[in-house]
């Protein structure tokens, strides 16, 4: 009979045998390994970013293939077995597959709200399943949000931001510390203050209509997480509408995707978002018919 120790290193050697596939291969200067240590620790092979992997042997231009990897984290340069995926990419793909999946089905830190201390409400998703399976009630907030939100948010505000999950909790907890003081201070310079900020459990994009019935604020900007992908689930955009309403349609609003540290970073979207907002309230317009 095997006991629990010889159990786990037999799984330890047959990882090792497994994977030393990679070893061969050419690669930039990060190393990863996917092998668990002698203390049985298994390192994060998401650490290491795909634009930095490259496992192609003997490439005809491995300078090229690198050139073109700097512009796209796309997996490209990752090898095969057969026909199939080699193991190391076939485990990195189920690793972001997972990371994904976290993002969708957890809620935000609690640490994350206190931080910035959002004025916290719900839309009338009762629960994840729900919000998933039902965008049209992530759309619209609950009773007991919409009369919290009309007593303590500022009223007639120039502009009204506010935070919702959608569908990646990692893009708030990722982004939120640097793309909110951004937004606040490029709007602060052009003399425009934002209060308190509201955020939306299971939010969809249509929920900053309500917010914007609800205080009248003549320009409200939502920020909220991204569908994510294999690339990255701390996507955020920041969505921008004139005086929204349920009645108006989508090309009202204006969109500011892709804020992530592998994409526009925070802090340089924050002072974009800040240059747009100003625009729409010079303009009275918003989304297709704002000439940016």
């Amino acid at each position: 009979m095997y006991q629990e120790n010889d159990i786990k290193q037999m799984v330890r050697d047959v990882l090792r045998d497994v994977l030393s596939e990679q070893a061969g291969a050419p690669r930039t200067e990060k190393s990863v390994s996917a092998a668990p240590r002698d203390d049985g620790f298994v390192p994060d092979i998401t650490a290491t970013s795909t634009k930095e992997q490259f496992f192609v042997p003997a490439p005809a231009d491995r300078d090229g293939y690198l050139h073109i990897k700097e512009f796209t984290p796309a997996r490209i340069g990752v090898w095969r077995a057969g026909p199939r995926y080699n193991t190391f990419s076939m485990l990195r793909f189920r690793a972001d597959h997972a990371t994904a999946q976290d993002a969708v089905f957890t809620d935000v830190p609690e640490e994350v709200l206190k931080q910035h201390s959002f004025l916290c409400g719900q839309s009338l998703c009762a629960n994840r399943d729900v919000f998933i399976t039902r965008p049209d009630l992530g759309r619209k907030l609950n009773d007991e949000t919409k009369a919290l939100f009309k007593k303590e948010l500022p009223q007639n505000a120039k502009v009204m931001l506010m935070t919702g999950d959608g569908l990646s909790s990692a893009a708030l907890a990722a982004n939120a510390e640097d793309i909110i003081p951004a937004i606040k201070q490029g709007l602060k310079q052009q003399g425009i203050e934002i209060g308190v900020i509201p955020f939306v459990k299971y939010c969809r994009v249509g929920a900053m209509d309500e917010v914007g019935i609800l205080t009248g604020a003549e320009v409200v900007c939502l920020l909220i997480g991204e569908r994510p992908g294999l690339v990255t689930a701390e996507s955020m955009s920041a969505y921008m509408a004139y005086k929204p309403s349920p009645d108006k349609p989508e090309a009202w609003r204006t969109v500011v995707s892709n804020i992530n540290r592998g994409g526009t970073p925070p802090a340089e979207a924050g002072a974009h978002i800040a240059g747009i907002l100003k625009k729409i309230l010079d303009a009275k317009v918003s989304g297709v018919d704002l000439k940016l």
